[in-house]
């Protein structure tokens, strides 16, 4: 063998050892330990959620929970929702209730619905943010304009995985929302066992620069 051939074979064997060890390294990220923390905007969460989660309580939904009723129960898109159920008063000042059941999800029979996961279970003073209902007026009338609502899809070739069209902040563990019976029937996948979700669905980037009106 030359030179010239052992010099290519040399580059070809380290290039395949590159390689294999990216591979190593991103199944043991995959697999959550290892993950750096605070990594893409606090996306360890959802290596975290895979696995605490069954299998059977990351698929399939009840359909119940809808578009029109996530929206019903938020005065603006990206607002806290309301509780839409009566919250015992021994729940004040005690979120770890709050927790038991939407820490996971999973079925209450006392709903009769399966309870949506919080995507950020680690904000624990949870009624600094959702409101108990207590009318059924649920908002005071105002001259208030909100912003639209997130369309769907928006992918830029047919097929093509669609962009994150909704802020990251509260929202970084994306199987939180998207998967499970208490998901959104519209928004829910079935492939939240394949990790990284941002590896494929990339935060969609606004080019349009906030001004004041003074």
């Amino acid at each position: 063998m030359n030179k010239r051939a052992k010099i290519t074979t040399g580059v070809v064997i380290g290039f395949a050892a590159v390689c294999f060890s990216w591979t190593v390294v991103s199944m043991s990220a995959q697999a959550a330990p290892g993950v750096q923390e605070g990594f893409d905007w606090s996306g360890e969460k959802i290596y975290n959620r895979y696995n605490d989660t069954p299998l059977q309580a990351m698929t399939g939904t009840d359909g119940r929970r809808t578009l029109n009723t996530f929206y019903e129960r938020r005065q603006y898109p990206g607002s806290p929702p309301i509780v839409p159920h009566k919250v015992a008063e021994a729940f004040s000042g005690d979120t770890a209730k709050c927790i038991s059941c939407h820490g996971r999800g999973g079925y209450d029979a006392e709903q009769d619905a399966y309870a949506p996961v919080t995507p950020h279970p680690e904000n624990e003073n949870c009624f600094q943010c959702h409101v108990p209902i207590t009318t059924e007026n649920l908002f005071v009338e105002s001259d208030w304009e909100s912003v639209s609502p997130s369309r769907l899809g928006r992918s830029m070739m047919g097929g093509s995985p669609p962009p994150v069209p909704h802020s990251l902040q509260l929202r970084e563990d994306c199987i939180a929302c998207h998967t499970g019976p208490g998901a959104v029937a519209e928004i829910r996948v079935e492939h939240g066992s394949r990790g990284n979700c941002r590896q494929c669905h990339v935060p969609q980037v606004t080019t349009t620069t906030f001004e004041r009106n003074n």
